[in-house]
């Protein structure tokens, strides 16, 4: 009897049901929250504009992609209720850009150091790059032409968090940091990015949660 207990297994259904429709809403709202105060000044930069903004990325594109990632994860390594090999770019993508807006979320709220974000931008544009290669190859193109403009993203904000320059007060106190030209024009080209991508995300919110629902192919 024993024996036979240790040879059951238990098989779970493909879902039908992978909840990309998730991790692309949040995603998008982040970057339709970032991209007008980045492209437009608008709302100009404060403390209060920081705090808010802030949040907004620690729980839309962090906490939505991570719980995304998560659930993707668990369905390929335990479950195998997902099974198809794209979505393991898509888990690793979503479960890294949900705990990197975490850390883009709370350096906003605490008043970090925005600099060093230049230097994650490089990891992140090769793992952008790596979604264009895996989704195009596997004849996604809606999906590979998001990982287009999240490279360019990426590509942006490593300009625009290594052309900042720190000022201190003649006491020696109080530094201050303000962009220089160079980092100015990488914030627009980030703000205008972050708009064009965002409003593909939620087209492809759209598209997947309608195709799912009812049946309604929209064209990508």
């Amino acid at each position: 009897m024993s024996a036979f207990l240790a040879l059951t297994q238990v098989e779970f259904t493909v879902s039908g049901f992978v909840p990309l429709a998730l991790g692309f809403f949040g995603l998008g709202t982040g970057y339709l929250v970032y991209g007008p105060e980045e492209l437009f000044k608008l709302p100009g930069r404060s403390r209060a504009v920081d705090l808010t903004t802030g949040l907004w990325g620690i729980w839309m594109p962090g906490f939505l992609q991570f719980l995304t990632g998560v659930y993707l994860w668990v369905g390929l390594l335990w479950l195998h209720t997902v099974r198809e090999p794209a979505l393991y770019m898509a888990a690793l993508a979503f479960t890294a850009y949900g705990v990197h807006w975490w850390a883009l979320g709370m350096t906003r709220v605490f008043g970090g150091d925005p600099r060093p974000n230049g230097f994650m931008a490089v990891a992140f544009t090769m793992l952008s790059a790596l979604g264009i290669v895996v989704f195009f190859k596997a004849g996604d193109a809606p999906v590979g032409g998001l990982f287009i403009g999240l490279t360019a993203v990426y590509i942006c904000e490593f300009i625009a968090s290594l052309g900042v320059r720190e000022s201190v007060g003649a006491d020696g106190r109080g530094a201050q940091r303000t962009p220089t030209r160079l980092g100015e024009t990488g914030e627009r080209a980030l703000g205008f990015f972050h708009i064009g991508t965002g409003l593909w995300l939620m087209y492809l919110t759209w598209a997947v949660t309608l195709g799912i629902t009812v049946n309604v192919k929209l064209p990508v």
